[in-house]
């Protein structure tokens, strides 16, 4: 994407500070993104060389939650939160594809996400983009274009892909997380991925990350089992993303960047 193409700026996008929906945009190899962007991941990779398979393993994960959720659980609704750009295999596809008229939000505060969404959505009646901020939940339940495809009488797929970590002690996730819960009904999921202090390599890429994106929190294991309190958690629990319910082999021993990100799901009773 080329800097000088657009007025970014007029548009509410800053393309002289990465941005998260842009940075993962660069490590699942997609185009819109800038320079900035490209420089962040670069940093990264000094780290975590495996950082661009990180970013597959959790699309990975979204696709067979997703198609977890639309069949076997029988969700036909999908709040997706954080989402970023629009890729290959997105929620809405694989919804879709597993159960025909499946309808899903996608939630993001970036305005690029809402300028190439709304593009990629637009002949897709059960699919829209709202652009907000998952900081402010109340409002993100509230808003007419969620209410307009989300029925809160029936079981919602609450998706919270990659967007915790991003969150910040003092920002409250877990009272976020608590609050989407809350405005759903039993036999709603909740969906979670993020980093984890699994390794010191962990421990150094997130300080690269607050030092240079200003966002990047990695929790222990048992800080993001906490988001599924009160909660039925799914088999296989909270474990590193290859590892839930895999479509094929799994190493015995996982490397750095399999275990960078832990991930499950579980059902409200």
């Amino acid at each position: 994407m080329a800097e000088e193409q657009y007025d970014w700026a007029a548009l509410g996008i800053d393309v002289t500070k990465p941005s998260i929906a842009r940075t993962y945009d660069v490590v699942l190899r997609g185009k819109d993104n800038f320079e900035v962007d490209r420089a962040f991941v670069a940093e990264i990779v000094k780290i975590i060389p495996e950082i661009y398979d990180v970013a597959t393993y959790n699309r990975e994960i979204l696709g067979r939650g997703v198609r977890y959720l639309a069949g076997e659980a029988g969700l036909r609704q999908f709040l997706d939160l954080g989402s970023g750009l629009p890729t290959v295999q997105n929620t809405h596809q694989v919804a879709q594809a597993t159960a025909p008229g499946s309808r899903v939000v996608y939630v993001d505060n970036d305005p690029i996400v809402l300028a190439h969404g709304r593009a990629l959505l637009a002949e897709n009646a059960s699919t829209t983009v709202v652009t907000a901020d998952i900081r402010e939940p109340e409002k993100i339940l509230a808003h007419e274009e969620v209410r307009r495809l989300i029925d809160f009488d029936q079981p919602v797929g609450v998706m919270l892909v990659g967007i915790l970590h991003h969150l910040h002690d003092d920002e409250g996730p877990q009272r976020i997380v608590e609050t989407l819960m809350d405005a759903v009904p039993s036999g709603s999921h909740l969906f979670v991925t993020a980093f984890c202090a699994s390794s010191q390599e962990a421990v150094d890429a997130e300080a690269q990350y607050q030092g240079l994106l200003g966002t990047g929190r990695f929790r222990t294991p048992e800080e993001i089992t906490r988001y599924f309190g009160g909660l039925e958690l799914l088999e296989p629990g909270l474990v590193p993303l290859p590892l839930w319910r895999p479509d094929g082999a799994v190493p015995d021993e996982l490397s750095v960047g399999q275990r960078l990100m832990y991930g499950g799901i579980a059902r409200k009773p």
